[in-house]
């Protein structure tokens, strides 16, 4: 039986309809329910968190002159002055001595480990009380801070060889002198088992918001979207796909990239998932997407 439920939230004086289908076969499937309210009411919560700087993608600029660096996989996080926060603004309990000697000032980096290693960043950067072990915060900004980027980066820079902690990394930025340069970096990091690089013009101020000058360089590009649907042959109990809803308000199927243990258990309705893909079809959908993890929000 398919059941549509209609949930009202209210949050500082608005409110928001939440349309949540879901199919009851078993008990379990009310537990899939109740779990995506309280991550709703969660989500909803969360302090709003300032404007920070989102990369677009690269499109074969010319980004000559332009600095490079790896674009590391992991959690971002975002200091702002007194406490961590991931880029939705979710506080994020910092085991004690982590942040020691961190300034008052902003500071923007990426929680990682070590390459290949998301599931397990990300299992313990999100605990309440997790304990972090191999994980550093990798400075690549300091958000708001007058200047241009060398100036900025420098602050920070000067700040912790003053103020030491060990955690704390400074990602190398290097100059990129031509679209081979480039290429030829992008190669050695996937090689290495990166995920990418990240490319931004250095001479201008601080820019918030999704911004040109800044971009993400990949052999493939990733994306995220909501669970909208769970789609499986009837009595199969095996899904076929997932019907993603994008941030555009398209909507397509997810089928590829799945094992055999997440099509059996696949992620509930509400789940925010990572896919890759090449390109976009003529309808603006996803082209050859194919499945790379849940997030955790």
């Amino acid at each position: 039986m398919i059941l549509t439920q209609y949930i009202t939230l209210y949050n500082l004086n608005k409110y928001i309809l939440v349309k949540v289908h879901y199919t009851i076969a078993k008990r379990r499937h009310m537990r899939h329910v109740l779990l995506l309210i309280v991550m709703l009411i969660f989500t909803l919560s969360a302090k709003p968190l300032a404007s920070l700087e989102h990369a677009k993608i690269y499109k074969e600029q010319n980004v000559s002159g332009w600095v490079m660096s790896e674009k590391l996989d992991g959690i971002r996080g975002y200091w702002n002055g007194k406490e961590m926060q991931t880029k939705s603004g979710k506080k994020l309990f910092t085991p004690e001595g982590f942040t020691k000697n961190f300034p008052s000032f902003a500071l923007d980096g990426e929680l990682w480990s070590r390459h290949r290693d998301f599931e397990a960043i990300q299992s313990k950067v999100l605990q309440h009380n997790g304990r972090w072990e191999g994980i550093s915060y990798n400075i690549f900004e300091v958000p708001h801070a007058k200047g241009d980027f060398y100036s900025r980066i420098k602050k920070a820079t000067q700040w912790f060889y003053e103020h030491p902690n060990p955690n704390v990394h400074i990602i190398s930025q290097y100059l990129c002198q031509n679209r081979q340069h480039l290429d030829h970096y992008l190669e050695q990091v996937t090689a290495n088992g990166g995920e990418g690089v990240m490319v931004k013009e250095p001479h201008l101020n601080y820019t918030s918001g999704r911004t040109s000058t800044l971009l993400k360089v990949k052999k493939m590009h990733d994306m995220e979207g909501r669970v909208v649907a769970v789609n499986a042959p009837l009595r199969s109990g095996r899904m076929k796909s997932l019907t993603l809803e994008l941030t555009n308000g398209i909507r397509f199927k997810l089928g590829n990239g799945f094992s055999d243990g997440q099509r059996l258990n696949p992620p509930t309705v509400g789940s925010l998932v990572t896919f890759k893909y090449y390109g976009f079809t003529k309808n603006s959908k996803p082209k050859f997407a194919s499945f790379m993890r849940c997030r955790i929000e």
